[in-house]
């Protein structure tokens, strides 16, 4: 019925407080789709009380839609884990649906900026996201109680809706069940499936005191709303005042807008339409709706109302999970289809995606790097609960990008950076599951709230690592972030160390300079990592560390000057080199990494090239340091060793970078044309 993390019970002072606000919201509120037309009046006690309602599972067949109606669909949606369901709600419903939808997202603040980015990154043709959201500060727990006010909060020319829960899971097309406004008579403004349990009967334990209900009453986690007729109805003042009236004998509602919505059809039964009850099958704790699904021929939506949503107890429970499971792992791209036959404007940004993809040549050797360029990743921002710190001067986030072979670096990490961190995973949709098991099941990862987690869903064959780091560059929240990757482990003091050395070099008010982290590397699986600079200093004389990349690829950091960094005891200035990528401190508004490098090669060079062509300082810190673990090699890096193709389409990458150089800073970038080398092995 509600979405995990929201409130179920709110108490009769606070829930009376909620009336007097959403009155304000109602007749003066400050809602985006703006204010309702008057109100009327509708009396319901003409009909007759309807008693049990299973009799409307043999309603006969609502007439077929148009090909082409608009449906549309109204989701509340607050917090992180709320966020979560409503994607795999929404992959059920667009696996089945044949008509162009409209969500109506209400959401928090938190949930409107992962559900804008994923919408717009997600280019779903025939389907119309519109977020709007109530600032959280004005309304303390009132999401629970949305859905009773979705006349007022939607487009006041929007007469009919579906209004979902998050944790439902469709099982057929949702034009189905949009059908079924047909049957509603001139009175009836609401359609809902009886409730599966005995809960408003009052009898599941002593003392039990539910709300007033029409029989066994009625579940809200799918709704019916013909809003033009609630609208003239006075809806506002209706349930305003029934709950008003049972909060004098009530001390609370159990079950949010349920509770309400059930007191206002007791009173007034001729307002509700009962749906058949396939289209509501609730897996509650105490849910009897086995004399439902084992009755019927199929089964349309399934509802997990129970607190323990997918490990509630119930002899079928396994059917109905492995439902909900393959939509949970389903990959989402695939759900990019046209609906062929129903014309509609493109999602934004798409058409322009479609014309430089059908500018490409197939034939080209480069292609997968230019079309792994083109690709417009699903982005989900914040995929786990985040509640960072209020930002403290010179505070420094920590950035990086991972996939599914390096988890295992998170719990260390985590325990050498007890600051703010922002890291981009590129998962596919199953594995974005497996990393949230990996999480809740880690004392050191479940613990942190200062970690922010943005899944960047897998797609195409060419790892897009400049791309990953932008989405975890853009969600940084300090002023400064540190440019690192997942396999290094910073010292255990560099947090603080950081901090202090961007408060004694007075950057950003006075200076623009990159601070160089300098770079180590082990080759041990098993090794003490040092608690100093002395320490460091003895295990590279051990032969234990070596500078990074030492044996390989020594031009990509020999302009750090260890040797000099071994004496130092204040930051020095060094001066840019062809292939330099050393991981640096920067301002969080510091440039972007250039996309245009997929896979391996360059994609730091060309963003510290960037760095210094906008005049940045590199000054590197003499008591900094990040030592780089050992892992097997990734499948680009292998590609980049193996194949001649691979490394002449980097080259052809480079050629096009330094063009592209010269045409923005003109006569200053003829440095780096000069110092133009031939790839051997940066990254």
């Amino acid at each position: 019925m509600l979405p995990r993390g929201r409130p179920r019970a709110l108490g009769a002072a606070a829930l009376l407080l909620l009336l007097l606000l959403i009155g304000f919201l109602l007749f003066g509120g400050d809602l985006e789709y703006g204010r309702p037309p008057g109100a009327g009046t509708l009396d319901g006690d003409r009909s007759a009380d309807r008693g049990g309602h299973n009799h409307s599972d043999c309603v006969p067949p609502p007439p077929p839609l148009p090909r082409c109606e608009l449906l549309h669909v109204a989701i509340v949606c607050a917090g992180h884990n709320s966020s979560r369901d409503l994607v795999t709600l929404v992959k059920s419903v667009l696996f089945y649906r044949k008509n162009p939808l409209h969500f109506h997202l209400v959401t928090d603040a938190v949930a409107r900026n992962i559900l804008e980015m994923l919408f717009y990154t997600w280019m779903v043709p025939a389907v119309r996201p519109h977020v709007s959201w109530i600032p959280n500060k004005h309304y303390s727990g009132l999401y629970g109680l949305m859905k009773l006010v979705l006349p007022a909060a939607l487009p006041p020319d929007l007469a009919r809706v579906i209004v979902l829960d998050t944790d439902v899971t469709f099982a057929s097309d949702i034009a189905e069940l949009w059908a079924l406004f047909a049957h509603f008579s001139d009175e009836q403004v609401i359609g809902l499936v009886e409730n599966q349990s005995d809960w408003y009967l009052g009898n599941l334990w002593r003392n039990h005191r539910p709300w007033p209900a029409l029989g066994r009453g009625f579940n809200t986690g799918v709704i019916l709303l013909r809003l033009d007729r609630l609208r003239q109805a006075g809806w506002g003042q209706m349930w305003k005042l029934t709950a008003t009236r049972e909060l004098l004998t009530l001390p609370a509602t159990s079950l949010a807008d349920q509770d309400i919505f059930n007191a206002v059809i007791k009173e007034h039964p001729g307002l509700v339409q009962p749906l058949p009850c396939i289209w509501n099958v609730q897996l509650s704790d105490h849910t009897l709706a086995e004399r439902c699904y084992s009755e019927a021929s199929d089964l349309k939506v399934i509802h997990w109302n129970s607190p323990k949503k997918l490990r509630v107890k119930n002899k079928h429970v396994g059917y109905f999970r492995n439902l909900h499971l393959t939509f949970l792992g389903y990959d989402g791209s695939l759900l990019r289809r046209e609906l062929f036959g129903c014309p509609s404007p493109p999602p934004s940004g798409a058409e322009q995606v479609q014309r430089a993809l059908a500018h490409l040549d197939e034939e080209d050797a480069c292609f997968e790097f230019r079309q792994q360029q083109l690709t417009v990743h699903r982005v989900h921002l914040t995929f786990l609960p985040h509640e960072p710190l209020p930002p403290r001067p010179h505070d420094v986030t920590l950035v990086a990008q991972l996939s599914m072979d390096r988890l295992q670096m998170l719990e260390a990490l985590c325990r050498h950076w007890p600051g703010p961190m922002s890291l981009a995973l590129y998962l596919t949709d199953a594995e974005a599951q497996q990393f949230l098991r990996f999480v809740e099941a880690s004392a050191v990862l479940s613990a942190r709230q200062n970690v922010a987690y943005h899944v960047v869903y897998r797609e195409g064959p060419l790892y897009p690592v400049n791309q990953l780091r932008n989405v975890a560059l853009a969600q940084s929240l300090t002023p400064y972030v540190f440019l690192s990757d997942i396999d290094f482990l910073p010292a255990y003091s560099l947090y603080d160390y950081l901090r202090a050395s961007i408060e004694q070099l007075k950057l950003g008010s006075e200076r623009k300079a990159a601070l160089v982290v300098p770079a180590f590397e082990t080759l041990h699986y098993r090794f003490r990592f040092p608690s100093s600079k002395a320490e460091l200093l003895a295990l590279l004389d051990s032969g234990s560390l070596y500078t990074f990349r030492y044996h390989e690829w020594p031009r990509g950091h020999a302009p750090t000057d260890y040797a000099r960094w071994r004496e130092a005891q204040t930051p020095y200035r060094v001066q840019w080199a062809a292939d330099y990528e050393p991981y640096v401190v920067v301002p969080r508004d510091c440039p972007r990494y250039d996309p245009r490098f997929v896979g391996f090669g360059w994609n730091k060079v060309a963003h510290i090239v960037e760095l210094d062509a906008q005049e940045y300082e590199l000054l590197v810190l003499p008591e900094a340091f990040a030592i780089h673990l050992p892992h097997a090699p990734s499948l680009d890096i292998s590609r980049f060793r193996s194949s001649p193709t691979y490394r002449d389409c980097l080259q052809v990458l480079k050629d096009e970078f330094h063009q592209d150089l010269s045409r923005h800073y003109g006569a200053a970038a003829l440095k780096y044309l000069t110092a133009l080398q031939p790839p051997r092995g940066p990254t």
